[in-house]
């Protein structure tokens, strides 16, 4: 099950950060060019808020089954905390990205509070493009990629 888990939470992230650069971009795009926000700006926002919750769901499941979360029983907090690699996939990467997805669904919430195009692109790209740059720095590449 680990196995699986992995895998695809791997490959979700590509989708991820596929989806969350595109909807970035849009939203550049569509302030700079003063746009309308329109049905296809909506979806592509929503598809970036919703693939990036259940990458998290995903996440959430991956750790507690992780052979990494075994550490906190063998290590404790400060063995966890003094080793690079066990604190990278045990505090950084959950917390970061965790973080990442709540500026994400800020980003979404202001979105729609607003009434004027702009800046409805405008909060989609800051809080978006915070998060992306969250996720980015706190991806294990060394594994990811390996």
């Amino acid at each position: 099950m680990y196995s699986l888990l992995k895998n695809v939470h791997s490959y979700w992230a590509y989708l991820i950060l596929g989806v969350l650069i595109l909807s970035i971009l849009n939203a550049v795009v569509g302030k700079i060019k003063g746009k309308d926000f329109e049905s296809k700006d909506l979806r592509l926002s929503l598809f970036g808020l919703i693939f990036s919750h259940i990458q998290l769901l995903i996440g959430l499941v991956l750790y507690f089954v992780s052979p990494w979360f075994d550490q906190w029983g063998n290590l404790g907090m400060k063995g966890v905390m003094n080793d690079v690699q066990t604190r990278l996939y045990l505090v950084e990467h959950p917390f970061t990205n965790i973080l990442a997805i709540v500026l994400i669904t800020m980003g979404w919430s202001l979105h729609k509070r607003q009434s004027d195009p702009e800046k409805k692109f405008l909060r989609i790209a800051l809080f978006y493009s915070l998060g992306l740059l969250l996720l980015l720095i706190r991806i294990p590449w060394n594994a990811w990629l390996g």
